[in-house]
């Protein structure tokens, strides 16, 4: 079987498809890294709702993608970026999200860490921003979950200066039951979060958030670095209090991160880890047996496609990440909360599509195949 897939000039091409999945199984969780997987909403395709509209979740298919990440020893990264958070999904879906994810995590024994924002509030002054995170940080710590802080646009707008970051984050860290993850987004996955930290200059930013970290290293379990750039995340890694770990959000060099040098190694908590998810936990649970060729063997060749789904505008990643999830038939339907699904190309789905295909991601090639057929057929493909 063949099917005809529309590059980037337009000019249609000839894939031939695989007829076997890549053969991963369940598993427990793993001895040499914590790894989280950020998981994506699944909307209700039958909610008669606009893109403006407050999100309309499909809740059942949304918690049985979260046992799946569950089965393969994945912890889940919940109410993140990934889950539209700010492109679709607004507070009041984000914090159900959070407690049907953690009442679920208690009951099949999964691992679960929540997003704590400010995005209740459009903007404010320092002390709203404040009062926005621990509104959220509450909620996150009532549910069971662990706590991740994540930027704030609110914040970014409000702060004159690193000695509001420092102010802010200090507050939130002395109250915070158990230690939490600290998140640093680029602006690259949101353009508002531009100069966080109190700088554009990323130098002086790491030296901020690294001084937030110095002040109370027994309320940081560990940082998540999302700015794509990997010797800058090796740098701030080597520079953490002892017992704080790095997670690495970085999608495009997360192989050799996560496998480390003499130095030390990252931990991982990535978006990308949605579609590989249990690719992933199987080259984890080989580097688990100091295999660390094996690891970079089997998880090296998934960078390509990482890149693709994580490509400018970056922020639109998720729109790959929902249109896998429908081609592997984890849900039944490719729509998305807020109208996200538009947010990429045809050409961008067929690459997509076909690098997935390659990697032997989709449990049924053939289901696979027949879904990617009848999107084309919507956009005038015909095979």
């Amino acid at each position: 079987m063949t099917i005809r897939l529309p590059g980037s000039g337009g000019a249609l091409r000839t894939y031939e498809p695989r007829t076997e999945p890549l053969a991963v199984t369940p598993g427990t969780p793993f001895t040499s890294r914590t790894v989280f997987s950020a998981a994506h909403v699944v909307a209700d395709p039958f909610a008669d709702v606009s893109p403006d509209s407050p999100a309309a979740v499909d809740w059942d298919a949304t918690l049985a993608f979260r046992r799946h990440l569950w089965s393969h020893g994945l912890g889940v990264a919940e109410a993140m970026d990934t889950a539209q958070r700010g492109m679709g999904l607004d507070w009041a879906g984000a914090a159900e999200l959070i407690r049907r994810s953690a009442a679920e995590a208690k009951a099949v024994g999964g691992r679960i860490a929540c997003g704590v924002g400010t995005d209740q509030i459009a903007s404010g002054p320092l002390a709203e921003v404040r009062a926005a995170y621990e509104e959220q940080l509450a909620l996150v710590e009532e549910s069971g979950a662990q706590a991740i802080l994540m930027a704030s646009r609110a914040l970014a707008a409000a702060a004159s200066g690193p000695e509001d970051y420092l102010e802010v984050y200090g507050h939130l860290l002395r109250q915070s039951a158990e230690p939490v993850v600290l998140h640093w987004l680029g602006p690259m996955f949101d353009p508002a979060l531009e100069g966080y930290w109190g700088s554009s200059d990323l130098d002086a930013a790491t030296d901020t958030f690294l001084e937030v970290i110095a002040a109370h290293p027994d309320k940081v379990d560990g940082i998540k670095v999302s700015l794509l750039d990997a010797q800058r995340e090796i740098d701030i890694r080597r520079r953490l209090p002892k017992g704080v770990r790095c997670y690495t959000g970085d999608d495009f060099n997360y192989p050799e991160l996560i496998a480390g040098d003499e130095q030390g190694f990252s931990h991982a908590l990535l978006g990308i880890f949605d579609p590989l998810g249990p690719l992933a936990a199987q080259a984890v649970r080989v580097l688990d047996t100091g295999n660390v060729q094996g690891f970079r063997e089997l998880l090296d060749p998934t960078v390509g496609l990482s890149r693709h789904l994580f490509q400018t505008p970056t922020r639109f990643y998720k729109t790959g990440v929902v249109f896998l999830a429908w081609l592997a038939g984890h849900q039944s339907h490719f729509t998305m909360v807020g109208g996200l699904q538009s947010a990429r190309s045809l050409p961008h789905f067929a690459t997509a599509y076909e690098l997935a295909d390659g990697l032997g991601l989709f449990p049924d090639p053939k289901l696979a195949e027949e879904r990617m057929k009848t999107l084309l057929s919507t956009y005038g493909v015909n095979q």
